[in-house]
């Protein structure tokens, strides 16, 4: 009789016997909280996308007729002298997302230990973030034309209103000012980015690091960053990646004007100005494959670079730990 009860016990369930059960219910919540998402994913992300890349192989208008012209809109975007040049422009954002960077983590590294009115510091750094891109573009429309805010600032500092230049129109500084425009409005995001990683490090790092004669400098190379490794690479990417795309300042403040337009502004242009969808679409998709050959560039440097510092962390860790053995042996001797 045991047996037999043991032989049914085992039995397979039926699939309806297995919707009814527990598990069966647990897969049904699950995949009916997955449909939701993914189904939206599809339509408004990858389905899109894949039509554009269909859309990429065309010489078409939004409306009209669509003639297949295989590869010859991706080699109308190196050929083209504006989409090239827009592409050098990028390295303006670039290096103005490397001073971002810098600034932010300098910041944090400060503010994360108590500094009286660090609080309202931060708020302050990062209040620009939350402000709508379009408003920053007209802010600083205001800021830098001829006569206004910058300009009445420098005047009291002592600089003459002819001696400076005009930040909009002068080809070898407008591009500067709008990069400036960039880093105020973004390195308060990855300051606070920052401050979050380094105050989840460990406080007696610091106290081992101190018993060993490490100065703040030396805390920071061996300690801060690369307990801050990851928030190091992703503040990056997502700074190189914005430099690529970078579109409000530009389109709001100058129009693209003075050789201001970025790789957007003259995407831009291309598509809902000369209607050439197809050429715009292939546009797209090269910057798209940039992006993704930045982004490992980037975690295989980073993956180098962090490489030793973790083998010298561990090799401090493992001091630390024989110093503090020995004071406790001196201690259990006494």
């Amino acid at each position: 009789m045991a047996a037999q009860a043991n032989s049914v016990g085992t039995q397979k369930k039926t699939f309806s016997q297995w919707i009814k059960g527990r598990k069966g219910q647990q897969a049904i919540i699950i995949v009916a909280f997955m449909i939701i998402p993914l189904a939206l994913l599809f339509t408004f992300t990858y389905l899109p996308f894949g039509e554009m890349v269909g859309y990429s192989f065309m010489k078409m208008k939004y409306i009209g007729k669509r003639q297949f012209v295989g590869w010859s809109n991706y080699a109308s975007v190196f050929s083209r002298k504006d989409c090239f040049r827009a592409l050098k422009l990028s390295l303006y954002y670039m290096g103005g997302s490397l001073v971002q960077l810098a600034l932010a983590l300098y910041l944090a590294t400060v503010l994360s230990f108590k500094v009286r009115g660090g609080n309202i510091f931060k708020g302050f750094m990062f209040f620009p973030y939350l402000i709508n891109g379009i408003a920053i573009g007209f802010i600083f429309k205001f800021f830098y034309t001829r006569g206004f805010v910058f300009d009445t600032v420098l005047q009291w500092c002592g600089f003459e209103l002819d001696n400076l230049p005009y930040w909009l129109k002068d080809q070898s500084i407008n591009n500067i000012s709008l990069v400036g425009t960039s880093v105020w409005r973004y390195f308060g995001q990855n300051m606070v980015l920052f401050i979050g990683a380094i105050m989840s490090v460990d406080a007696e790092l610091y106290e081992a690091a101190m018993l060993d004669g490490a100065n703040r400098f030396h805390q920071f190379i061996y300690i801060i960053l690369p307990s801050i490794k990851t928030i190091v690479t992703l503040n990056v990417i997502l700074s190189i990646t914005g430099s690529l795309s970078a579109f409000e300042p530009p389109y709001v403040i100058t129009d693209g004007a003075n050789g201001t337009g970025t790789y957007f502004i003259v995407m831009h242009e291309i598509a809902h100005t000369q209607q050439k969808v197809g050429l715009a679409s292939a546009m797209a998709v090269v910057l798209l494959l940039i992006i993704f050959a930045a982004t490992i560039l980037q975690k295989l440097f980073f993956k180098y670079v962090f490489k030793n510092s973790e083998d010298e962390d561990f090799n401090a860790t493992k001091r630390r730990d024989k110093k503090l053995a020995k004071q406790m042996a001196r201690k259990a001797g006494r």
